[in-house]
Formats: structure tokens, C-alpha cells, sequence
């Protein structure tokens, strides 16, 4: 593994998890009680659940492995694997303390970062009335806002706003800008309140951004607790009974396992897991990507939010990168349909737009298309560790898997860190 170099990294997808302290203490005390009412997380021994607007959508997975916070410096996906689901395991300190993140930081090879939260990212745009969200945006943008006074020169983070009403997401996002550390606001892919982004509704929003220089950071969360129309990720929980192994192992005359042909310990691991649905380990998977590219294609391209606003500088983390060429080579020949029938006249070439835009993607270097043409993509992408996720990797693992791949370092060192800083309006920190 690397330990060693040359260049600043900029980690542009970590999280969070907010504490209590956010409700407890940040938030205005005559909006407490509605507050844990329009939003909570209960991570409990027994019980953990999210609660948003007075309804509890319980964790569908094993809650003794956090998943959302379970990763540590020297830890791998093996690793994580094999951990002992009947052991509660501890959330890392790094996603709510500021001193243990640096730390960590240090370890991953991590020079700065911009956070994103976690249960706001869930569960906060369904939050139905107006002015509780408002209170909760200001409650978690001041908390982070403290977070980040630890190493102004390296933390940094996504600002929440209340997209329930303009209004007051314009009022907290011209507050806001004027704080150093807020170098975007978090844009979650979904429908709200039935509308998506392609709605006029949101364009004094994208107005403003454009307008303060402020980032769109769009960010997909799987949605597991939420109703099945906000996004990709509850539709894949809706349909996880039609996924289960349970009849595949019922031993009715056929299947896989009759007749034997498995060993004892096999047929035991994979029995111990018979009747759980398999919607959740698949909606984590496969949301990510749906939601980016749903809100990229109809909302960027298709609205033609790039064209309107060519000023406005956008990252969508957490989707990986490579499916870009498919959306442009698909509307190459779409956009010189869509015109016809929108209300917005379509550029018919999106290829040259997207290179002319000020939007990038969050990438893997797992990505094989990244590592094997990365010159087609080092302008447009930034790194994201996904620190603390199980799926989290290190700036180490990442400019290790990279050089294999014979990727050369001003590159590695341009997707790693400099299209970040640029994009989020920074200047590169220390080198270690």
C-alpha cells in the first residue's frame, strides 16, 4: 500500500452522524419537542429506528453492525465482512467527533474533506411542515459549522436547507455562504412533496447558487426509510419479498441445494439468512447510481439546468462516475427529439456541453472504465472515501489501485484532489 505523497487529497464524499447534540443543544429550545417529532435517529441496543414526521421506519438490517459508521484506519471489506452479526459492534468516534476525524484523516492520507450528514441526508426533505425543517437546517448547519472550527483549513461540509419552502432554503443559503466552511449545499436526488428538480419551483435555487458561488452537492442516500415514491432505493424494498431465499431453500423436491452437493457449514450459513429478504443489501447498491443519473440526465441535461445556469458549479457523489459516457452517448440522439416536446430547447450537443459545464463526479478507483481511460475523465471527476461506510477506502488504497493501473501522477493527483479544491473554490492544503 502507499504511505507516501506528493500531491494534496481532497476527500469530497465523507459523512457524519449526527449526535444528539444537534436536537439537544443546536436546536431553538421551542422547537425540541417538534423537532425529535419531524426528525430523530434511535440507535438504541435494541431498538434503533429513524422517525420522521412522528412515524418510525425500523432498520430492516443488522443493527449490530452500523454500517452507515462501522469503518476505522487498517480495516478492510473483508474485514468488515466478517464481523460477528450476534456482537454489537461501536459507531467510530471520526463520524461525530472532530479530534478522532483528523485522526483518522491522517491515517487514510486524507489532507481535507467536505462532509455530508447521514440521517438529515435520509430523512430531512420529508419533513412536512415547513418551519420545523427550517429550525432542524439551522440546528445541523451551526453544529456542523463547530465541527469544522477543529482544522478550518481542512474541514469543510454541505449545508442543509429547507426546500419546503424557498423562501427560507434561500434565507439559510445566503446565510450560510457567508461562513467559511460551507463550500456546498446537499441536493438529494428524489421527488419532494411530488415535485423533482425539473420543476420551476427550484429555480431560484439554482439562481442563487449560481449567483453566491456556492456549490450544488448532490448526494443520494438509498432511502430505506422512506415512502416508496421519493426515490430508487424504497422501490427496491417494496419488491424484496419477491426476492427471498426462503422457497429457494424450502427443500420442495428442487432448487440448488436437493440432493445434497453442499457442504454442512454452507448450507448452514446460507440457511441462517433463509426468509430475509434480500431488497436491502440490494438497494444500497443499486440506488446510488439510479438517482444520480436520473438527476443528472432529466435535471442537468434534460431541464437544461446547464445551459440556463453555465455558471453553477455542481459534484454528484456517491454513484460512481463511468456511466456519464452511456448518458451522453444516449443523448446524442435524444436531445434532438426532446426539444420538440419541452419546454426548454435541448443543446442536441450534449457531449460538448457536459465538457463545458462546471459539473463533476464523484468516482472509485475501483471504477475498471476510470483506471483504463482515465484521461477521458480526470477533468470532470473528484474522490470521495465514503468515510465511515462499510464500503469506505483510503487516499492510500486508491493512488495504490490507480498506479497499478498505470495511471500517471499529475492525473492521479488532478482527480484526487485538484478538481475538488477548484470545484469547492479552495486552495490546496499540506502534502503528506
Amino acid at each position: 500500500m502507499a504511505t507516501r505523497k506528493r500531491f494534496a487529497v481532497f476527500d469530497a464524499d465523507s459523512h457524519v452522524v449526527e449526535p444528539r447534540d444537534v436536537w439537544e443543544k443546536y436546536l431553538e429550545s421551542e422547537y425540541r419537542v417538534l423537532g425529535k417529532h419531524a426528525l430523530w435517529r434511535e440507535d438504541g441496543e435494541i431498538n434503533s429506528y429513524l422517525k420522521v414526521n412522528g412515524k418510525m421506519f425500523r432498520d430492516t438490517s443488522n443493527t449490530n453492525i452500523p454500517r452507515h459508521a462501522i469503518w476505522r484506519p487498517g480495516m478492510t471489506w473483508d474485514s468488515i465482512g466478517e464481523l460477528d452479526p450476534n456482537t454489537r459492534h461501536a459507531v467510530n468516534e471520526g463520524s461525530w467527533d472532530s479530534q478522532a476525524r483528523l485522526h483518522d484523516m491522517d491515517a487514510m492520507g486524507v489532507d481535507q474533506t467536505l462532509l455530508y450528514p447521514t440521517w438529515f441526508a435520509e430523512g430531512f426533505h420529508l419533513i412536512e411542515d415547513p418551519d420545523v425543517a427550517y429550525a432542524l437546517a439551522r440546528a445541523y448547519n451551526n453544529w456542523i459549522a463547530d465541527f469544522c472550527k477543529a482544522a478550518p483549513d481542512r474541514l469543510f461540509a454541505a449545508a442543509m436547507i429547507p426546500l419546503q419552502n424557498m423562501d427560507f432554503a434561500l434565507e439559510e443559503l445566503r446565510r450560510i455562504s457567508k461562513i467559511s466552511c460551507f463550500r456546498g449545499v446537499l441536493i438529494r436526488p428524489m421527488f419532494l412533496e411530488g415535485r423533482y428538480f425539473t420543476h420551476p419551483y427550484f429555480d431560484p435555487l439554482w439562481t442563487e447558487l449560481e449567483s453566491l458561488r456556492v456549490t450544488a452537492a448532490v448526494h443520494p442516500t438509498p432511502g430505506l426509510w422512506n415512502p416508496e415514491w421519493t426515490s430508487h432505493g424504497p422501490f427496491f424494498e417494496k419488491i424484496k419479498g419477491r426476492l427471498e431465499q426462503a422457497s429457494f431453500l424450502s427443500g420442495g423436491g428442487g432448487g440448488p441445494f436437493a440432493g445434497g452437493g453442499v457442504g454442512e457449514r454452507s448450507i448452514s450459513s446460507i440457511a441462517g439468512v433463509a426468509g430475509l429478504p434480500l431488497g436491502h443489501p440490494i438497494a444500497p447498491i443499486l440506488s446510488y447510481w439510479l438517482d444520480n443519473h436520473m438527476f443528472v440526465a432529466s435535471t442537468l441535461i434534460g431541464y437544461t439546468v446547464m445551459q440556463r445556469y453555465p455558471k453553477m458549479k455542481v459534484v454528484v457523489a456517491h454513484g460512481k462516475a463511468s456511466w456519464m459516457e452511456e448518458v451522453l452517448e444516449k443523448m446524442e440522439a435524444s436531445t434532438r427529439v426532446i426539444p420538440l416536446v419541452h419546454y426548454y430547447p435541448v443543446r442536441t450537443d450534449p457531449k460538448e456541453m457536459w465538457e463545458e459545464g462546471h459539473v463533476m463526479l464523484g468516482f472509485d478507483a475501483e471504477e475498471r472504465l476510470i483506471q483504463e481511460l482515465p484521461h477521458a475523465f480526470e477533468k470532470k471527476v473528484v474522490w470521495g472515501s465514503r468515510y465511515p461506510h462499510h464500503d469506505t477506502t483510503s487516499a492510500w488504497d486508491a493512488i495504490q489501485t490507480l498506479t497499478k493501473a498505470g495511471v500517471e501522477e499529475p492525473t492521479i493527483a488532478r482527480m484526487m484532489g485538484g478538481n475538488a479544491t477548484e470545484q469547492f473554490g479552495l486552495s490546496s492544503s499540506r502534502k503528506t
